[in-house]
């Protein structure tokens, strides 16, 4: 799978031939150099589907730009998904613990706890995280969330993760520590980071960050605003 990351808790992940774009908050997110990943600009990154865990600005500020110029199918709650169905996009709603099978493979959507609401106030349903599998890997999106017991239930459920894209900037979601606890329920030692350092709130130490996983065996990635990485 390649995984590049936009910036915030934007993620692209190619898999199975499909361009799946996580929470795309790219042209608000002010982290992306446009001119050096030109790609990635919401006029030009291109998309088969959009998967959005809430409603929070700062996760769907460019799902209505790149979905309607790219014609790509949005998965998420049922709110979310009849508040842009409005707006011209189609999609596919889901709802906690429901999964289906798509041409990418399967998607589960899991709960995370923290808020959701639209841009113009419109209640934007539970917030939710995605565990995406097909025969190249499984992975675990959580979007914005606390550190939640529900996350012992993914190993019950779900197929073995190969890596787990987690928020580490605390204050708004949990923080890296938290994190590290979240690695053991959801037994997987392989974090990407995600949602830190765009505001002041959320800014981290990268280094103390990356200590305190690799100190408990495990490995956290931080990837660059507009690189990609293949696992």
């Amino acid at each position: 799978m390649k995984i590049t990351y936009g910036g915030h808790a934007t993620f692209l992940i190619e898999t199975k031939g499909k361009k799946l774009l996580f929470d795309p908050f790219i042209s608000g997110a002010g982290m992306l150099d446009l001119e050096q990943f030109p790609q990635l600009s919401p006029e030009a990154i291109s998309a088969d589907y959009i998967l959005v865990s809430h409603g929070h600005m700062d996760h769907v500020g460019d799902v209505e730009a790149i979905g309607k110029r790219t014609g790509a199918r949005l998965i998420s709650n049922f709110e979310i998904v009849s508040w842009f169905e409005n707006k011209g996009l189609s999609g596919h709603p889901m709802n906690h613990g429901g999964q289906w099978s798509f041409d990418f493979g399967q998607a589960k959507y899991v709960n995370a706890v923290h808020s959701s609401v639209l841009p113009d106030g419109t209640y934007g349903g539970n917030p939710g995280g995605f565990v995406v599998s097909n025969d190249e890997g499984t992975f675990y999106f959580a979007g914005d969330t606390a550190l939640t017991m529900d996350m012992q239930l993914l190993p019950l459920t779900c197929p073995p993760l190969d890596f787990a894209i987690l928020p580490i900037g605390d204050n708004f979601t949990m923080g890296y520590q938290d994190a590290i606890i979240a690695s053991d329920w959801i037994k997987c030692d392989r974090i990407i980071g995600c949602h830190y350092d765009t505001f002041g709130y959320i800014k981290i130490d990268h280094a103390a960050a990356q200590k305190a996983f690799a100190d408990k065996g495990k490995e956290l990635i931080l990837i660059p605003v507009g690189e990609t990485i293949e696992l």
